[in-house]
């Protein structure tokens, strides 16, 4: 079952890309105490992910931060080293790189997908969240395909 606004997100293992290597950290520990703008990607290096997903979050790191938001951090299920070369490539400082390196992240919250038909296996699925003290303030799905809801603008607009 996919989660819903209102819902409290499951504690899992995720593994947080830092300069000093992977440092894995609970997802209830991370989340806790702050007001975080998720979003997740089937993958880094994929086309949309990296030349739009991504490059809108490092953007509008400022003016998402200006409306409340004290952390932006994207989760895909590849490992921390992929997520840091990402990070690193797409001068991205102002997002926190987080690994769901077995996709457990996404499956607990019911927004893993099957990509074995690309060869990429088990994924998530494209969305966006706000995440107020490990609660679901807003979920935005998006749609096979798509890149509508999840993206740092429409964010924006519901801060």
């Amino acid at each position: 079952m996919t989660i819903s606004k209102g819902e409290k997100l499951p504690d899992v293992k995720l593994v947080k890309a830092t300069t000093d290597g992977p440092d894995a950290v609970q997802s209830s520990e991370f989340f806790a105490g702050k007001k975080v703008a998720l979003f997740a990607v089937p993958g880094a290096f994929t086309p949309t992910c990296s030349a739009k997903h991504l490059p809108g979050y490092v953007e509008k790191a400022a003016e998402l931060k200006a409306k409340g938001i004290d952390e932006i951090a994207c989760v895909s299920v590849n490992d921390a080293f992929v997520m840091g070369a990402w990070g690193k490539d797409a001068g991205s400082s102002d997002v926190t790189m987080l690994a769901d390196g077995s996709a457990d992240f996404a499956k607990a919250i019911g927004l893993d997908a099957d990509f074995s038909g690309y060869g990429m296996g088990t994924r998530s699925q494209r969305f966006s969240m706000i995440v107020n003290d490990g609660v679901v303030e807003e979920l935005n799905v998006e749609g096979p395909g798509e890149f509508k809801v999840s993206s740092a603008e429409h964010m924006l607009g519901q801060l």
